[in-house]
């Protein structure tokens, strides 16, 4: 009867018997065991993990910081500015002009704060009498009136603006384009134009919202009716207006400025464009995404490989620990563990070299430096992906080894 008492506590014992569970810090530990041995090996394989996250991070970053340059110069320059300009006849197909007095109308609309204009004068730009007519270099020579600079909120790199004095005599003010084209670094060189020599009073500094300026000289409204011929017809109206009265505005300034025939008035909306320059900054990063996308599962593959050749030359290992009671659980456990942390290695370092490569050209490029969030832990999160799958294999393969077969090969 004892014996029998005995046998069956005995059973009862041996079914509680269940092998011993390993911890976070047991898993780490074994985990990162196999790359403290072979430091040179962990390196090569991070590395294409590396390469892949850097590109891809690096990529939406400078596309990122471009786009905030953008909107910032928007935020600055402000989006309640509209153009107006002659369109085509419906009827005729051909150009049409604006009346003289449309500058004055449009500013007489309810809500406009400020009306610059400009008006196209058929005469070239050279820089001496020496270079051929032809040769305009893409310079446009446009009649501006005072108020220009002012609505275009635009900023004189040196020199001074048109004014009523300088105005009505041969002084030129160049775009920023137009003065690198010329060879002209500030104010007192001269310019050819119509058989006469201009004084450059003044350089611009860039104006997004204007690129046209940009690449003009600028005369004064009088100077270029009493010296060039100019007829007097605005080719751009610049208004600007309050904030909350834009479309409203917008609504009338066609009607207002050719009241006999509005549908040949064009009204345009610079910061538009510039808003969907901003919004279509990243397009041309989707190549180079892909890119980084193949590098970075061209490491996913070395990862992998680095982590059968780890099986196979650690079978004695495993099946020492097989035979000490570790579960084919904890086997696979233990390589998961390892090619995680191999990515993951690789994706701290390519996050870091992906961020210092955005920040290097951003402060080349004067731009503010833009690093996503959801960039940086998308990537992360894919380094991690792939070194799970890079991982599976491994540790499935190592799992299924036999202990007695492995300590024999060992």
């Amino acid at each position: 009867m004892g014996a029998r008492t005995k046998s069956r506590a005995a059973g009862k014992q041996a079914r509680k018997l269940s092998p011993p569970r390993l911890g976070p810090r047991d898993v780490f530990h074994v985990g990162s065991a196999g790359l403290r041995s072979r430091p040179m090996r962990v390196f090569l394989s991070a590395l294409g993990i590396a390469i892949g996250i850097a590109t891809m991070i690096a990529v939406v970053g400078i596309s990122s910081s471009s786009q905030a340059k953008l909107l910032q110069e928007l935020d600055k320059l402000g989006t309640n500015m509209l153009v107006a300009t002659p369109g085509q006849s419906m009827f005729s197909g051909q150009d049409t002009t604006l009346p003289k007095d449309a500058p004055g109308m449009i500013a007489r609309i309810d809500g406009v704060e400020s009306v610059g204009t400009t008006g196209d004068v058929k005469e070239s730009i050279r820089r001496s009498e020496n270079i051929p007519k032809e040769e305009t270099g893409g310079i446009a020579l446009k009649a501006a009136k005072d108020e220009l600079l002012k609505t275009l909120r635009a900023r004189m790199r040196s020199g001074t603006w048109l004014n009523d004095a300088t105005g009505r005599y041969p002084s030129v003010v160049l775009g920023h384009v137009s003065a690198e084209r010329l060879g002209i670094t500030g104010p007192g060189g001269q310019v050819f134009i119509a058989g006469q020599y201009f004084t450059v009073i003044g350089i611009l500094d860039p104006i997004p919202l204007a690129p046209e300026i940009e690449r003009s000289a600028l005369i004064g409204w009088d100077a270029a009716q009493s010296l060039l011929g100019f007829d007097g017809h605005p080719t751009s109206v610049y208004e600007r207006s309050a904030d909350d009265r834009v479309q409203q505005v917008r609504n009338l300034i066609a009607k207002t400025a050719n009241p006999e025939s509005p549908t040949t008035v064009s009204v345009t909306d610079p910061s538009a464009a510039l808003q969907a320059k901003a919004a279509t900054e990243g397009a041309f990063s989707t190549l180079l995404l892909g890119l980084g996308g193949i590098a970075l599962l061209v490491g996913g593959v070395g990862v992998a490989n680095t982590m059968i050749i780890s099986v196979l030359e650690r079978r004695h290992e495993i099946g020492l620990r097989r035979s000490l009671g570790a579960t084919k659980g904890q086997i696979r456990i233990q390589f998961v563990t390892e090619s995680l942390l191999l990515s993951g290695l690789g994706g701290l370092a390519g996050i870091a070299l992906g961020g210092a490569a955005t920040a290097v050209y951003a402060r080349a490029g004067d731009l503010p430096w833009v690093v996503p969030l959801w960039a940086v832990t998308g990537g992360f999160a894919a380094t991690l992906a792939i070194g799970t799958v890079a991982g599976l294999y491994p540790a499935v393969r190592a799992a299924k080894l036999s202990p007695t077969l492995a300590l024999q090969a060992g």
